[in-house]
C-alpha cells in the first residue's frame, strides 16, 4: 500500500492535463482528492474516472483569478478538514505574447492565475497543514521559469520566475513546520495551454512533446520519499528537440484573443 494511502488532496486546474493526470494517480495511490476548476463539465469527468477506478474524489467550482473565489474555495476545504497535499496547478497564458502588444488586462490575469492564485490559496490553507506536522505544497510552473522566450510570452515567463521565487520564500519560511515545498518546471506538454498559442501546435509537433502522466510521474515519485526527504525543484523537458523557428515568428505578432 502506498505510504500516501489516507490522506487528502487538493488539486487546482484538475479537470484536465496534467492537474487531471496528478488527481487520477494520487486517487490510485489512496488519496482522497479534491479537484477544483472554473468549468463543472471536465471536473466531473475527472470525478468519474476516478470513482470507476475505486477511488474516492469530489469537486469544487473556483476561479484562481479571483480572490473572493479562492476564499470561498479555502473556507470549503477547511470545512472538509484541510488537506495533506496542496498541488497548485491551474495555470493561465495570454494570446498576445509580445512585449511591444500584450495588453494590461491580459498581463494581469496571467499573474493572478500563475501567481496571486498560487500565494493567495496557500497562505489561507497553511496554518491547517502547519498544524498536520507534515504536509506538501506543489506548484507545477513551467521550464520559462528557467528559459524565458517569447513563445512562452513576456508575462507568462514573468509569472513564472515569480512563482519560483514565491516558492523559494514559502519553502525557507515553513520547512521548519514539516512542510516540503516542490517545484515542477515541464518543458512543453501536450495540454489545453497550448491552443492559446499564436501557433496552435499540431498533432505532429505534439508527438514528441511531454504528456500530463509524465509529469505526474514525476511529482509522485517526489510525494511518495519518506518525509526526512524533499525534492524541491523538478526540471523536466521533452527527450527530443523540435525546431521553434516559426512558433517564435509567429509569438511575435499582435495577435489577439479574438482573432
Amino acid at each position: 500500500m502506498s505510504q500516501l494511502a489516507g490522506k487528502t488532496a487538493l488539486i487546482t486546474g484538475g479537470g484536465t492535463g496534467i492537474g487531471e493526470a496528478i488527481a487520477i494517480d494520487l486517487a490510485g495511490a489512496g488519496v482522497r482528492t479534491i479537484i477544483c476548476g472554473r468549468r463543472a463539465d471536465p471536473l466531473e469527468d475527472t470525478v468519474k474516472k476516478i470513482e470507476s477506478d475505486g477511488g474516492k474524489a469530489s469537486y469544487l467550482l473556483a476561479d484562481m483569478a479571483d480572490p473572493e473565489s479562492i476564499e470561498i474555495l479555502a473556507r470549503d476545504i477547511l470545512a472538509q478538514g484541510g488537506v495533506d497535499i496542496l498541488v497548485n496547478n491551474a495555470g493561465f497564458s495570454s494570446k498576445v505574447r509580445s512585449v511591444r502588444y500584450i495588453s494590461a488586462e491580459e498581463w494581469r490575469a496571467v499573474m493572478d492565475v500563475n501567481t496571486m492564485g498560487p500565494a493567495m490559496l496557500t497562505r489561507m490553507l497553511l496554518d491547517s497543514m502547519i498544524e498536520r506536522g507534515a504536509a506538501d505544497v506543489v506548484l507545477i510552473s513551467s521550464l520559462s521559469a528557467y528559459y524565458p522566450s517569447i513563445m512562452a510570452g513576456a508575462a507568462y515567463s514573468a509569472a513564472k520566475v515569480a512563482a519560483r521565487s514565491y516558492m523559494s520564500v514559502l519553502s525557507a519560511e515553513v520547512k521548519q513546520f514539516g512542510i516540503r515545498c516542490l517545484t515542477v518546471f515541464p518543458g512543453e506538454v501536450d495540454t489545453p495551454i497550448l491552443d492559446k498559442r499564436a501557433l496552435v501546435p499540431g498533432k505532429a509537433e505534439r508527438t514528441t512533446m511531454l504528456q500530463s502522466e509524465d509529469v505526474s510521474a514525476a511529482v509522485m515519485s517526489a510525494l511518495n520519499l519518506p518525509q526526512r526527504a524533499n525534492i524541491f525543484e523538478i526540471a523536466i523537458a521533452p527527450t527530443e528537440a523540435r525546431d521553434l523557428s516559426k512558433d517564435m515568428k509567429a509569438a511575435m505578432t499582435k495577435k489577439t484573443v479574438e482573432d
